[in-house]
Order: structure tokens, then C-alpha cells, then sequence
């Protein structure tokens, strides 16, 4: 155990994370130059592309410092918010962290989100300043931010590039002289944490853990502490970029594989305690929690037909994604889909866009919504997740709203646009932190409502790009919201309602009709879109009708007869009007994103 470093990468978003995690495999020597390819471990062709880590990985690595050899296990982290669940986890399991700061753009918000994290789980924590060789690279000044803003002593921080390979070498070996060992009981019980899990078609659901007390045995019948489901291990590997080593044991200190032969990826939770089930450890690793959904939104097939469908991909999509909930939805207006429970917007978008990529599907994804307690008259309290759900006004006490802790960090050039943002928002300024004469940190408290629909768009605009967003859950707090309802031609169309605050209705309705106006077709009778409170109507739109040229057919003759024929056509779009359905298109249902 003395020669085991098992460590973490916690970064913002591109400031290098997963290019370091290249240039540390290609170090030890793990692939050939041949083999090695950018993002080894972002296996997914959306984290290639958009160039994020979504879903973390692991590997084992050997290492021989002054004749010693070591086995590094860099247990990997997703750099955004929407997954800091995964981050906790793979923390817990880690027993140091490289703190990866950009030479060029300082401390970030999610960087010190993270920080956090890891002090919390007590873990050595080595500053990390990459991206030296860029021309505006100011490590004095960044070693300077993170001293400031986080409180590490950054006076041996590394510096780094990890595009070029300077300084890793030298990395490496800090984390082999200055990552404490792993500690445990090599003879106790059986104890072992889950950080993370997937499924494999050949070899089912498997479980990726760290093992802390005793060790996992090939044959060995175990048992997960927070269902009580006991099951064989039928395998056991260790990690590696591109070929797995089968082992037979997986000892104290260690990370690995455990193919347990699963068909659900459920039953194996993040976060949950394996153990022997013969002589069961007394406590977990921890406390075990699920992965709550912050964000809803429902997703229905554009071909009603492909119900069926969407449903077994949501199926094979939660194999490899235990954080993804949802549950089946009826429509007026889109019909039979399902309402998906999501860990923030990111999350939403990827999973979207792999149901769309990976299974051929066309769907329509409706605004996103936050989950609101509703106490009602009686004493009851409710939980609503999609706006058509909310009760009557008359039956309800008072609703509760979730609250986030927001941080954000911006140049001071864009200080006051931002700080005017967030009161809109209806945001509360806990703390303002000036990192340095050019950096500031805000920190406010804000609904959650307000940051799901168009708010990081509208902050990276404002900031030109520079801003940085981090948010964390805190409570739920009395909010004087209302349903707004949105007609088109008469008809409620349920998918467009949205909870606002009573303050802000008036306004959202109006924006949201003049969105929609440009949006909604044109028919051969006028469409009214109307935005409503209840049966009040406070906001209305009008689709002119589209002309259609009946007297084309009229060559010459008395002009009663284009007369008689235009009396007929206004008589026939007066009876339209009364039974005439319109067909909205995709973009409508995304207008609720555009309010502000």
C-alpha cells in the first residue's frame, strides 16, 4: 500500500484537465505514441467534440521513481456543475487532488466549488498552473488569485504545459513524494465505495470502487449496503485507457472493476458500500445519498408513433446514466412522452442529443422547470415538477421555491452589468471578494428558476466570455409566483406554461407572445396567441391570415361574380376560426427560453 497514489484532477472547464490526463498516460508509459489519441479518457463523441468531460473515467498507471515502483491510480472528474455529484464521489475515493489552474484566465468559479469539495473529504491538494507557454500566461499572478480567492499556499505551485509536455515529468513526481499513501485495514472486513458505474453489453453493469478496508475476491459473494442486494463477483480488472488487466483480487488502497453480471445499472449506486455479506462491515464509506434531478423538462417524439421507442432509449440511456429519472407524460398539445428528471441544463442537453445521435430520434423538448413545494389550504404540501400540474389558486397557501448559492467571478470592466443581472434575477448579494485590482467574486443567493432558462447565455454575453458561473443547491424559500398559461386559437397549450413570479408576469407574457407571433405559421384564418393568468388574458398576439386568391379562376365578366366569391371565402374564415387547428413547430416550445 506504501507504493499506491490514488489522486484526482479538479479544473474549470478548459483549462486543461483531460490534455494533463493525456500527457500523464503517455508519461508512464500506459499507451504507445502510436495508441495515444487526444481525450483518451472522454470515450464519448459529444465530449470530443464540445470538449468536456461528461462522464469521468479511471486508470491505472505504473511508475518507477529512484528505482521504486508505484502504481498511480488518477481517478478522473467531470468539470462541470451539473456533475458534481460525480465529482464528490470520485473525491471520496481519491487521497490527493492536482488543483489545475489556466495560466491565461486565473481562478474560475467551478474551480473553487471544487476546492471545496476536496478540502472537505481532507485531501492533499497540489496547485497546478498549466498553459505556461501561452503568450498571455501570468503564473506570478495566478499563484497570487489562488493564495487569495482559495487560501492555498501556491509559493511551489507546478507550472506546466500540458500541450507541450513542460513540467510533467516533474508533476508527476510531486504527486509520488507529496500524495500521502492510502490507509486502511488489509485484514479487516470488506469495505469498498462505488464512485462510479456503467454498463458493458458483453458483461452487464459493472462497478468501478475504491477499496478501503479488506479486499474483493474473484468467487466472492458481497453485498451493497444501501439496498442489501448480495450477488457473486463473477470479474475483477483494473481500469486502463485501452485494455483492461484481469486480476483476482482487488486489495486494500486499490481502485478496480467489479463485474458483479447485472442487467440493471440501478441496483449499483454511486456513492453506495460493498461489502462481504458473510461478515458485513458494521458502517459505509460515508454517507450514502442518491443523485437528486434539479432540473425537469419533458421530451416527446415528434412522430407520436415512436412512443415506444423514445421509451426503450431512455431505457439503455439510464444503463449507462443512474442520475437519469423519468417517468411517463401526457400531453394535449404534444401527446404521449415522458417527463425527464435532469442533474442541471448541460445534463439536459447532452441527453437530449444522444437519444437525437445515438437512436435516431426526432423530439421536442419542452422549457425546463425546477421542482416546487406547494403547501395548500388543508396542510398538505405537494411537490410540482411541470407547471400544468400547479393546483387552483384558490386551494393553494403559499409555494416554495429552490434556492442556489451562486458564484461568479468576472473582470471588473463587467462588474455593474452582472450585478444588474442578478437582481433581475431576483438575486440576494451575500459576498463581493475583489480577488485582485482586475478579478472579482460575486457571491448571491438566487432562485434556481432563474438560472435554467437562458441565464448563462445572457451572462457569457454580458461578460463577452469572461465570466465564470458556479451554483449549489441551499433551500427552498417562499416565493409570490403564478402559472402563466399561453393560447393559440382558444386552446391551453399545457406544454408552454410556466411558473414566473407575480411581479414578472405581465412582462414574460408579453415577451412570450411576440416571440411566439414569429414563430406560429400563418393560416387561412387569424390565430390569436393569448398569454393568461388563470382566465385572465394579459397579453395577445394576432397571426394575420394568409390570403388565398379565389377570383384567379374569373376570367373578365360582371364584377358580381369576384364579389359573390369573396363573400363566400370571408364567410368560410369566420367558420375556420371557430374549429381551426394549428400546427406549431419545434421553435415554440424553446420561446419560453427566450423571455429576458
Amino acid at each position: 500500500m506504501k507504493n499506491i497514489r490514488n489522486f484526482s484532477i479538479i479544473a474549470h472547464i478548459d483549462h486543461g484537465k483531460s490534455t494533463l490526463a493525456d500527457r500523464i498516460i503517455q508519461e508512464c508509459g500506459a499507451v504507445s505514441d502510436r495508441e495515444l489519441t487526444k481525450q483518451m479518457m472522454d470515450t464519448m463523441d459529444i465530449e470530443q467534440e464540445r470538449g468536456i468531460t461528461i462522464k469521468a473515467q479511471s486508470v491505472r498507471l505504473d511508475y518507477v521513481k529512484d528505482g521504486q515502483h508505484y502504481i498511480l491510480n488518477l481517478i478522473d472528474t467531470p468539470g462541470h456543475v451539473d456533475f458534481s455529484y460525480e465529482v464528490s464521489k470520485s473525491l471520496a475515493s481519491s487521497d490527493g487532488a492536482l488543483l489545475i489552474v489556466d495560466a491565461a484566465q486565473g481562478v474560475e468559479a467551478q474551480t473553487i466549488a471544487n476546492v471545496y469539495l476536496a478540502l472537505e473529504n481532507n485531501l492533499e491538494i497540489i496547485p497546478v498552473i498549466n498553459k505556461i507557454d501561452l503568450p498571455a500566461a501570468d503564473p506570478i499572478k495566478v499563484a497570487e488569485e489562488i493564495e487569495t480567492s482559495i487560501g492555498i499556499d501556491a509559493t511551489d505551485a507546478l507550472l506546466i504545459s500540458a500541450k507541450t509536455g513542460v513540467g510533467i515529468r516533474a508533476l508527476i513526481d510531486a504527486i509520488v513524494e507529496r500524495v500521502p499513501a492510502p490507509v486502511g485495514d488489509e485484514n479487516a472486513t470488506t469495505k469498498a465505495i462505488i464512485y462510479d458505474s456503467w454498463f458493458d453489453q458483453y458483461l452487464g453493469a459493472l462497478a468501478l470502487v475504491r477499496v478501503f478496508d479488506g479486499s474483493i475476491k474473484k468467487g466472492q459473494l458481497v453485498r451493497l449496503m444501501s439496498n442489501h442486494e448480495e450477488h457473486h463477483v463473477l470479474d475483477l480488472m483494473y481500469p486502463h485507457p485501452l485494455r483492461r488487466q484481469k486480476t483476482n483480487s482487488i486489495n486494500s488502497g486499490e481502485i478496480g472493476i467489479v463485474v458483479l453480471g447485472l442487467k440493471d445499472v440501478g441496483i449499483i449506486n454511486v456513492g453506495d458500500t460493498i461489502t462481504d455479506a458473510k461478515n458485513p462491515a458494521s458502517e459505509p464509506v460515508g454517507t450514502y445519498e442518491p443523485a437528486k434531478p434539479f432540473v425537469f423538462a419533458g421530451i416527446y417524439p415528434i412522430d407520436t408513433d415512436m412512443f415506444e421507442e423514445l421509451r426503450d432509449a431512455l431505457n439503455k440511456l439510464k444503463m449507462n446514466d443512474s442520475s437519469l429519472s423519468f417517468e411517463p407524460e401526457t400531453s394535449i398539445a404534444l401527446g404521449f412522452g415522458f417527463r425527464v428528471g435532469f442533474l442541471g441544463m448541460l445534463h439536459m442537453e447532452v441527453v437530449k442529443e444522444r437519444l437525437e445521435r445515438e437512436f435516431g430520434l426526432d423530439l421536442i423538448a419542452t422549457a425546463p422547470s425546477v421542482v416546487y413545494h406547494v403547501y395548500l389550504n388543508n396542510g398538505t404540501m405537494v411537490q410540482v415538477q411541470n407547471p400544468s400540474e400547479l393546483p387552483d389558486g384558490t386551494y393553494i397557501d403559499r409555494i416554495e421555491e429552490p434556492y442556489v448559492k451562486a458564484t461568479v467571478i468576472t473582470p471588473v470592466d463587467y462588474l455593474g452589468n452582472i450585478i444588474t443581472l442578478l437582481i433581475n434575477k431576483r438575486g440576494t448579494q451575500e459576498k463581493m471578494t475583489y480577488l485582485n485590482q482586475e478579478r472579482v467574486m460575486l457571491e448571491y443567493s438566487l432562485p434556481m428558476n432563474e438560472i435554467v432558462t437562458g441565464f448563462y447565455d445572457t451572462l457569457k454575453s454580458i461578460s463577452k466570455g469572461y465570466a465564470s458561473f458556479d451554483y449549489e443547491p441551499i433551500a427552498f424559500k417562499e416565493g409570490h409566483l403564478v402559472k402563466l398559461d399561453v393560447r393559440v386559437a382558444g386552446d391551453v397549450v399545457d406544454a408552454l406554461s410556466v411558473i414566473v413570479p407575480i411581479t414578472q408576469a405581465e412582462s414574460r407574457g408579453r415577451a412570450l407572445v411576440k416571440n411566439m407571433k414569429e414563430i406560429v405559421p400563418r393560416q387561412l384564418f387569424e390565430v390569436a396567441i393569448q398569454a393568461s393568468l388563470g382566465n385572465k388574458v394579459i397579453a395577445r398576439e394576432t397571426v394575420k391570415s394568409m390570403g388565398k386568391n379565389v377570383t384567379a379562376k374569373c376570367y373578365g365578366g360582371d364584377i358580381t361574380r369576384k364579389r359573390k366569391l369573396l363573400e363566400k371565402q370571408k364567410a368560410g374564415k369566420k367558420r375556420m376560426k371557430s374549429i381551426g387547428k394549428v400546427q406549431l413547430p419545434q421553435e415554440a416550445f424553446m420561446s419560453v427560453l427566450k423571455m429576458d
